[in-house]
């Protein structure tokens, strides 16, 4: 396929990241609603693209995304048109109905994963699957894909990763990027007041309303929640660049250098991944942004260009070969030259 060249019109990270949020148009896809039980009586929301047969690809959106994101509805019909069935699996309190337990979501939660791959696995023991994860879902992924020795999935992409959680927060704290600090920790104190407000007592030790960044959020909220010591221990844990050596399926990571949620220094080195992972790093693209064309109103996501691509060599092609060398997996990292925005347009759930 054509390489990826980036818009000459978005200059920077910024641009590109902004642009693919709020301004670029993507088609429509109709989606149906399955609601899922959990086995610890929590539920998860799951929206299918239409199609009863095919290729499944499960989808994970970034922090606070959902079905309105517009990254989402882009690869859904991406994955449409390919005639591959997409379901997108909401994180628990993402969805339109607040989640039942205390407990919600967080980027090192891989069990709601592996249980709905196991589940599809069994409902369909013959279909191909794939998995692909944007930002925190992409921490996710890669995550269960190095604690899970053989993953029952034939390939799997992830897009914009926070590879060390600690970094990127500390990149979200500075400069202009603490706009989007800003507004996802809106987004967080919102959608954990609607879920707090739905649970008997006790509610959170700390007023919701008063924290002042998704750090304090992260430490009052989201470790003691989830069984962590602190925020420093939650971040340690969860990060996912200390399982890519053991990643055992063909797996893609797309990133851009001047991703403005994070630091470059962040992006794993060719010896930090296994044989089976392939490393596409570009100079610009920003955060799950990879906008192109030559006019505004000519642009297109390359990243729904690049995926289905990837995807096809394992969903339709003959069976994978297993890469053979570091030195080909160097080069799938140095011979780039060069997020949608998460949850930017989510909704009062």
């Amino acid at each position: 396929m054509q390489a990826y060249q980036p818009a000459w019109w978005l200059p920077n990270g910024h641009c590109q990241t902004l642009w693919a949020a709020l301004l670029r148009r993507t088609p429509g896809v109709t989606t149906r609603h399955e609601h899922l039980e959990l086995p610890d009586g929590d539920f998860l929301d799951l929206r299918w693209t239409p199609g009863s047969a095919g290729p499944i690809v499960i989808v994970l959106h970034g922090l606070e995304g959902c079905i309105e994101s517009t990254y989402i509805q882009g690869i859904l019909s991406a994955l449409e048109h390919r005639g591959w069935r997409g379901v997108l699996m909401h994180f628990r309190n993402c969805g339109k109905t607040p989640n039942r337990l205390p407990q919600s979501y967080h980027a090192g939660a891989t069990s709601d994963l592996a249980y709905l791959v196991d589940l599809l696995k069994e409902r369909e023991p013959h279909t191909l699957l794939a998995v692909l994860g944007y930002s925190l879902g992409g921490n996710v992924l890669l995550k269960w894909l190095g604690e899970t020795k053989k993953a029952p999935v034939k390939a799997a992409v992830a897009v914009s990763v926070p590879f060390e959680l600690e970094k990127a927060m500390s990149r979200l704290e500075r400069g202009f990027s603490r706009l989007y600090h800003w507004h996802f920790l809106r987004l967080l104190r919102r959608s954990a007041r609607r879920k707090f407000e739905t649970l008997p007592p006790p509610h959170p030790p700390a007023s919701i309303r008063a924290m002042q960044s998704i750090r304090e959020f992260d430490d009052k909220i989201t470790a003691p929640l989830h069984g962590f010591r602190n925020v420093h221990h939650y971040y340690s844990v969860s990060s996912c660049r200390q399982y890519l050596k053991n990643i055992t399926v063909p797996t893609l990571l797309i990133h851009a250098q001047d991703d403005p949620f994070m630091s470059p220094e962040a992006i794993p080195e060719p010896e930090e991944i296994s044989i089976q992972t392939e490393m596409e790093i570009f100079e610009k693209g920003g955060h799950v942004g990879f906008i192109t064309g030559n006019w505004p109103w000519r642009s297109c996501s390359w990243l729904e260009k690049r995926i289905p691509q990837f995807f096809s060599k394992y969903l339709e092609g003959p069976p994978s070969h297993v890469r053979g060398s570091d030195s080909v997996k160097t080069e799938a990292k140095r011979n780039y030259p060069n997020s949608i925005f998460d949850g930017w347009n989510k909704t009062q759930g």
